[in-house]
């Protein structure tokens, strides 16, 4: 299956964006530009399998 975004020569990165609590925003791809409109998938750390640990973090915090 070929990508529409790679035929078209779109920027765009194949991995899913990962906002966190602490607004830092991460990718899991090895990815250059974190800006959302480059990825077509986005979800906040608290919705990954097992959580993430900087929830854990701010809630020491809090």
């Amino acid at each position: 299956m070929d990508c529409r975004s790679c035929l078209s020569g779109l920027d765009h990165c194949h991995g899913t964006l990962v906002v966190h609590e602490n607004g830092d925003v991460g990718c899991t791809e090895t990815c250059t530009g974190l800006d959302p409109a480059r990825h077509r998938l986005s979800l906040v750390c608290a919705d990954l399998d097992g959580g993430c640990p900087c929830a854990a973090d701010l809630a020491l915090v809090g």
